[in-house]
């Protein structure tokens, strides 16, 4: 997940085609592990790619895991972390996959129906740290 220097969500719009997962839905940045890359390691290059902004492993706050059934494929099991980076600059940010969406935190109930499940289970979990 990442927050803007005013506070904002930093969502992407996934790109609309069939062969990735949840296409045309809401997302946050990210992306599967390559070799035996850590998941610190993958948020810190895919964010990269992704956002075309370095943002080195120390910008990133680990929130939350998971481990249990992977909704895309039938009996399968997945395995991620789930990060956060705030203060991240709007303005500076190329986007090289979908397109940005930039929210409110309070607004999120405006979009959520168009959220991709794992997007769901981040949010969850930021809210909850937020509260506490």
């Amino acid at each position: 997940m990442l927050i803007s220097t005013d506070g904002r969500l930093i969502l992407q719009i996934r790109d609309n085609f069939p062969h990735i997962s949840d296409p045309g839905k809401l997302g946050f940045f990210g992306g599967q592990r390559e070799g035996n890359e850590s998941f610190l390691d993958c948020v810190v290059r895919e964010v990269h790619e992704e956002i075309g902004y370095y943002l080195p492993p120390e910008r990133f706050e680990l929130i939350g895991r998971y481990f249990g059934p992977d909704y895309r494929i039938p009996f399968g099991m997945l395995r991620g972390e789930i990060f956060v980076a705030r203060d991240v600059p709007v303005d500076l940010l190329t986007i090289t996959e979908g397109s940005l969406r930039v929210i409110e935190v309070d607004e999120i109930d405006l979009v959520y129906h168009m959220l991709a499940i794992p997007a769901k289970y981040a949010l969850k979990l930021f809210l909850a740290a937020s509260e506490s």
